[in-house]
């Protein structure tokens, strides 16, 4: 038994070491390969692009549709309109702002004179930032080995202002990063390319801020690609937006942007500078807005990189591994509200973490754990059915067919070792003359007798309800209320009595006339307080019931004469109304020290 018990824990233990290594490789390769990147970050953005209020020192000049409509197509304009733009910034009537960017490419001359006037216009200004271009394909080049290799992103051609202007303004490259999903969440906030190395549009602005307000630039940090993920402040419209065209014609006093720092760029459908940004869906955002959104992200500190994904995905497997060693050891409704748990941690976590510059994804883990729950839960409803199946498989064999039904319809069963005290009356039979019968006869005679014995005891003892306990050579064993309550418990274990001795009749024609043998019975019934519950170990229990009141029943029916029914008193003063009896009187039983009051059944009523 002890070799059993520890074969069947090595088996549960390896089985649980197997879920083990499969949760977490699972958690581990799911994790490692971002195959859930999109959907994570359509969550993750909501919980950490929130918005903020704006920095009011931000004011966007929009190339409108009101501007476009006043001065045409921005693609055919001089550099009249730009440089009328910065002499009224910083102009005698004006307050110089901070900076001036220009979200505009401004490339290749165009017209003398207004080029001229553009260039002096700024070099006057002294705070003017343009933009610039990259142009990036993938390249193929050769290794060191000679054998070619594909470079991403290699560096083709840079699109600077003019030269007038790009020797009197500072710069910056305009271009975007979309992310995987198309959305812009992170920026480039420089570029390496050999010897050449150009820096970020809002970069560039950040910088010149710092160095214009005489404090000392915080730089944060960026992965091996100078990328570092932000925050938006606002959505679409968040910041201070006004017509170009209403400051160009004198309807906003310049004194206005007084320290503050403005940004220029497209603002109309038809210029083709939108986006998909993280902090709004369906709502496509301007290039000047995300460059004062960059800016501004620069500014406050709300840059934040990702973690490593080797680093997450060690985090995700450990925590999948707590998960599941946790809601093994507990109930169901219990590990639901673990995962609930494991949930928000994983949220709060996430928060945490944002707002200290590091970007952890949210969704693999509560999928994965979610998944576990499933399967913990499904596997465990396999494993009770399977269990149910076996316990009403062995029910069947000692308990009466309908209560079997109807155990099975409302499932309300649990068989575990260990037993409980309830009141149960007991009965015991057994054949008379039955080991010098079975030395006159042949074996198979000896089998068929008994068999038919034993079918009228199983028989009587279902059809009125009780359970059988056990056959113990050519005796049977059966309780009464127990395992299940049983109405008028005693009366049915008396009446049991009464249907095994009338039935016995029938059986010593029969075998007569087979075997030239006869068999009768002796039966004895008592009821009280027993030890109920399942005996043994987990691989081999039997239901029974143990303690004084079956002891009792055990010695009236050792007592009891062929075809004679023993009752003890306290199955009299149970169903005395319902019966006839002969009073036997106070007999001696072994194993008690005083004498039990005996009566014998004539008839139940």
């Amino acid at each position: 038994m002890d070799d059993s018990l520890s074969n069947h824990q090595k088996h549960f233990a390896l089985e649980h070491f197997i879920h083990d290594i499969l949760f977490c490789l699972t958690a581990f390769v799911l994790s490692l390969s971002g195959v859930l990147y999109s959907f994570d970050h359509f969550l993750s953005d909501r919980l950490y692009q929130v918005p903020t209020p704006v920095n009011h020192n931000v004011t966007i000049l929009a190339i409108d549709e009101k501007t476009v409509a006043a001065y045409g197509d921005p693609s055919a304009w001089t550099r009249e309109i730009p440089a009328r733009l910065v002499e009224t910034l910083t102009g005698e009537n004006g307050a110089i702002p901070v900076s001036i960017v220009l979200d505009m490419l401004y490339i290749g001359e165009k017209e003398e004179e207004s080029d001229l006037r553009f260039a002096k216009a700024c070099e006057k200004a002294g705070n003017v930032i343009t933009a610039v271009n990259l142009v990036e394909r993938d390249a193929i080049t050769l290794d060191e080995a000679g054998k070619p290799v594909i470079v991403k992103n290699h560096l083709e051609m840079v699109e600077y202002p003019y030269d007038a202007l790009r020797s009197v303004t500072k710069y910056g490259y305009a271009n975007t990063q979309q992310d995987k999903d198309g959305y812009i969440r992170f920026t480039q906030l420089c570029m390496e390319d050999g010897e050449q190395h150009f820096s970020s549009l809002a970069m560039v602005c950040y910088l010149d801020y710092c160095e214009r307000m005489g404090i000392s630039p915080e730089l944060p940090g960026t992965d091996a690609s100078n990328m570092v993920g932000f925050t938006f402040s606002g959505k679409s419209g968040a910041y201070e937006i006004l017509s170009l065209c209403d400051v160009l014609e004198g309807r906003i006093d310049p004194r206005a942007f007084t320290g503050k720092v403005v940004f220029m760029g497209a603002y109309a459908p038809g210029m083709q500078d939108s986006y998909n940004v993280a902090n709004q869906r369906g709502v496509q955002m301007y290039g000047v807005e995300i460059h004062a959104n960059i800016f501004e992200a620069l500014l406050e500190g709300k840059t934040a990189l990702p973690l490593s994904n080797l680093w997450y995905a060690l985090g995700v497997a450990a925590a999948v591994l707590l998960f599941y060693e946790l809601i093994s050891r507990m109930k169901v409704s219990f590990g639901a509200l673990v995962l609930v748990g494991f949930v928000a941690a994983d949220l709060l976590a996430g928060k945490l973490c944002y707002a200290n510059g590091v970007i952890i994804r949210v969704v693999e883990l509560p999928i994965l754990l979610l998944l576990i729950y499933v399967y913990h839960v499904f596997r465990r409803y396999i494993l009770e059915k399977i269990k149910r199946r076996k316990v009403l498989s062995a029910f069947r064999k000692y308990v009466a067919p309908q209560v079997v039904e109807e155990l099975s319809r409302k499932g309300e069963f649990h068989v575990e070792l260990g037993g409980s005290k309830r009141d149960i009356a007991v009965l015991f039979v057994d054949i008379r003359g039955f080991t010098p019968m079975s030395e006159s006869l042949k074996p198979e005679q000896v089998v068929e007798i008994l068999n038919e014995y034993l079918s009228l005891t199983t028989n009587a003892i279902f059809q009125n309800g009780g359970t059988l306990d056990k056959f113990v050579g050519d005796a049977t064993m059966a309780v009464f209320n127990a395992p299940f309550d049983l109405e008028d418990y005693v009366y049915k274990a008396v009446c049991t009595a009464r249907d095994i001795a009338a039935g016995s009749a029938e059986l010593e024609k029969k075998l007569m006339e087979r075997f030239g043998k006869t068999v009768s019975f002796g039966i004895g019934v008592n009821c009280g307080e027993a030890v109920v519950g399942n005996i043994g170990c987990e691989y081999r229990m039997d239901y029974t019931a143990i303690g004084d009141t079956v002891n009792t029943a055990a010695r009236l029916e050792s007592n009891a004469k062929a075809g004679q029914i023993l009752i003890s008193e306290a199955v009299y003063e149970a169903v005395k109304d319902r019966l006839e009896v002969t009073e036997v009187g106070v007999i001696p039983l072994k194993g008690k020290s005083n004498g039990v009051f005996v009566y014998s059944v004539d008839k139940v009523l």
